[in-house]
């Protein structure tokens, strides 16, 4: 049996950085206009979701936005890497911790399941020092609706290691309700951490399997993921 641990990167694995910043740099070159930045959240959401709906918002006709993500994210991505060394992200407490006692199992898959495109993703876990603790993973850049993203990591799983992996078998950990809402599409177990901006009464609402404060108890954490 090969059991499979999908990771959320912001608010879950990670903290701050300049990815909003190097975001919004990027629409306004891009399509002249950073979209309703004030009314619109970017959380739990993939990155061309959300620039969808900044600039859908701002009255962008859907054909222009789509025609200009290609640009947009090649510009967001040079924004992003030429900006975090000096503004790095912050892995949060635990994770290393947590990344460690996983990687001791050897029927235990590590991937991720998030957001962000993959160029994105990579910049901000290599800036914490986390890429490379990961097998595989399904970013925003492989489809623009997270609940989406489940079936094309357990894809990539499958990939790796047969027809062992099935949705089943995995979990999807992330701090926000879509992160939960997205498990429950793909038909795997959900881990709910309110490390991000959401608390964990407010989590508990969307009926995950687990809900915990933060990752400080990495015992408890494993014994709860691969139970």
């Amino acid at each position: 049996m090969r059991r499979i641990i999908l990771f959320d990167i912001d608010g879950t694995l990670l903290w701050g950085g300049p990815a909003k910043s190097a975001f919004v740099d990027a629409m306004n070159e891009t399509y002249g206009t950073p979209g309703d930045i004030e009314n619109v959240s970017f959380s739990g959401k993939t990155d061309p979701q959300i620039a969808r709906e900044l600039l859908v918002n701002s009255g962008v006709p859907h054909d222009e936005i789509s025609r200009g993500l290609e640009g947009l994210f090649r510009r967001y991505l040079g924004y992003l890497e030429a900006r975090l060394p000096e503004d790095p992200v912050t892995v949060l407490p635990g994770v290393p911790e947590l990344l460690d006692a996983l990687a001791a199992y050897d029927d235990v898959g590590v991937g991720l399941l998030t957001g962000n495109v993959a160029g994105g993703a990579k910049l901000k876990l290599a800036s914490g020092g986390l890429w490379g603790r990961f097998d595989f993973g399904s970013y925003g850049s492989d489809h623009e609706h997270r609940d989406e993203l489940p079936p094309i990591a357990v894809s990539r799983a499958r990939e790796l290691w047969g027809e062992v992996v099935t949705a089943d078998k995995a979990i999807v950990v992330g701090d926000t309700p879509r992160d939960v809402q997205c498990g429950k599409a793909g038909g795997t177990r959900t881990m709910a951490v309110a490390t991000g901006s959401f608390t964990a009464e407010e989590l508990s609402v969307h009926d995950p399997d687990h809900v915990l404060e933060d990752f400080s108890s990495t015992t408890a954490v494993v014994d709860l993921l691969l139970g």
